[in-house]
């Protein structure tokens, strides 16, 4: 009697196929003796094959921040998720899955190969960050007529290198005018469906749908401009974001303290307030624009002290490398020859002579590269005492003048709560000697019930002001010190793991030799 198929249970990706996958197709030779030694880091692993694993659901890849390529056709994915980490991946296959939308690629900003064929996706969409696109494969998938392909077509402009679009297979395809459509709207394809577009197609495409290109080229253009001004106040916001000056150049710190005080907008009401008001937010934003210009500068200073130490390193590291290269070079010109002249010796003696002799040489060769890597430890530690003693005054002088500005916004403050309190007490005094002005507005009448709710409510605009002056400070002190803390904490931890690399490197070669004077001796007797 013939058995029952078992039906194959859907495999989730977890940290056991991960190790297996990753040793799998992990280095070999010298590199793999390392890795089977120090154990491969997910972190460093740059090429992934999880092909044919039956996954359905993609989870676990946020170590791999490294990975360049990766394989996940046939299997029975139906989301794109989980990759979000991946930012350097290059190179994505898809294919062969059971996917029914385009998501989950924002971060991807690298990748310039994607596969989505054989699934079930009708639509272009989620694809925005993908500025690298070259070959894009998503036939046999559901894409169907031309009309609603024009949109998508159009939405595949934006990827300006895109030269190889499959899109055979899908129901659209197999359209007499689809040949021709293709390569009109999308002049810099250079392979449709895995052919090349000849320059012949090319004319006759553009021919037959000149007016609609034309008529789309001229939209595209309005749209660039708008984009490409929010992409350039984007990065100038990201620039001013890292050096802690974001709406400084402007009157956005005044803004902001007036926005959330309610109590300003009674007390402007005041008569006289409103003029010495605009004349304090000219003030005040003139110490800001000085604040962003420093903040500016004090980045620039920042990271052109870390560019200098790393350059620094990098000679560093570079020249050592050389010289203990040229150790090993001539260490082994002078003894492979002697090695193999080893293995033909049948005199005991003179083999446990020329044994010692060369054991010793190994033991010498050791010495000298594992002195010449404490010189380098050496050098690095005393470059990085004087980074850090760098980095640090100039942090603390940027602290300095930053306080020293936030000090005249702080002033400047004060002197405005002065004269906003001189000018309520006064218009208070009137009240209770006019016995009240008839014309003054309703929610300005509520304030002068009695002294003491004039003072607290001028005070209480004064300490929201000095409040978000506070938090400015703050801000700027605050990420200034952890910055350098990062810095230190990453070079710290790098030259760590350079250090203890390197090490293993010198005891991995050394041992080979070794072994090989070993397994003579095992020979010989």
């Amino acid at each position: 009697m013939s058995q029952p198929y078992k039906t194959i249970e859907p495999s989730v990706i977890d940290d056991k196929m991960l190790e297996e996958m990753v040793k799998k197709q992990g280095p070999s030779g010298r590199a793999g003796q390392i890795a089977q030694l120090e154990g491969i880091d997910f972190k460093d692993v740059d090429h992934l094959q999880l092909d044919f694993q039956n996954i359905l659901k993609i989870d676990n890849m946020w170590q791999f921040t490294s990975l360049t390529k990766l394989q996940l056709d046939n299997n029975v994915i139906e989301k794109i998720e989980g990759l979000n980490t991946l930012s350097n991946l290059i190179w994505l296959d898809l294919s062969f899955n059971n996917i029914e939308m385009i998501e989950g690629l924002d971060e991807l900003v690298k990748l310039e190969d994607l596969s989505l064929y054989n699934n079930r996706i009708s639509k272009f969409e989620n694809m925005d960050s993908l500025v690298n696109l070259q070959i894009f494969s998503i036939g046999k998938n559901h894409i169907s007529d031309l009309e609603s392909l024009f949109l998508q077509v159009v939405y595949l402009r934006r990827f300006k290198r895109l030269r190889t679009l499959n899109l055979a297979g899908n129901p659209v395809s197999e359209s007499e005018r689809y040949s021709l459509y293709i390569p009109a709207f999308l002049p810099n394809l250079m392979y449709l469906d895995f052919r090349l577009i000849d320059k012949l197609t090319k004319e006759l495409a553009l021919q037959m749908h000149n007016s609609d290109i034309a008529y789309l080229v001229h939209q595209e253009g309005f749209e660039f401009k708008s984009l490409e001004k929010m992409r350039l106040e984007e990065e100038e916001l990201a620039l001013h974001q890292d050096a802690y000056v974001e709406y400084l150049n402007g009157p956005g710190l005044f803004d902001s303290m007036y926005a959330e005080d309610l109590e300003a907008a009674k007390l402007l009401l005041l008569p006289g307030v409103s003029e010495f008001v605009e004349q304090y937010k000219i003030e005040f934003t003139e110490v800001c624009q000085k604040l962003f210009k420093y903040g500016l500068e004090g980045y620039d200073a920042r990271n052109k002290e870390v560019e200098g130490f790393l350059e620094c390193l990098r000679e560093a590291n570079e020249n050592n490398q050389q010289t203990g290269v040229k150790m090993i070079k001539d260490f082994e010109d002078k003894n492979k020859e002697a090695l193999n002249e080893m293995q033909h010796i049948s005199d005991s003696v003179l083999m446990e002579s020329k044994t010692r002799h060369l054991r010793g040489k190994i033991n010498k060769l050791w010495s000298k590269l594992m002195s010449l890597e404490m010189q380098l430890v050496d050098q690095l530690e005393e470059a990085s005492r004087e980074f850090e003693r760098n980095i640090s005054e100039i942090v603390s002088t940027y602290i300095e003048n930053v306080q020293a500005l936030i000090a005249q916004c702080r002033d400047l403050e004060n002197r405005n709560h002065e004269n906003m309190l001189e000018i309520a007490m006064s218009s208070y005094d009137k009240m209770g000697k006019t016995e009240g002005d008839e014309e003054m507005p309703e929610e300005l009448r509520a304030l002068f019930i009695d002294k003491d709710t004039v003072i607290n409510t001028v005070n209480a605009s004064h300490d929201l002001h000095l409040l978000k002056i506070d938090n400015q400070e703050d801000k700027m002190v605050t990420k200034s010190n952890a910055w350098v803390r990062d810095v230190l904490e990453k070079l710290h931890t790098d030259e760590i793991a350079r250090n203890r690399k390197r090490v293993l490197e010198i005891n991995i070669y050394v041992s080979h030799w070794r072994d090989e004077l070993d397994f003579l001796e095992i020979q010989d007797t």
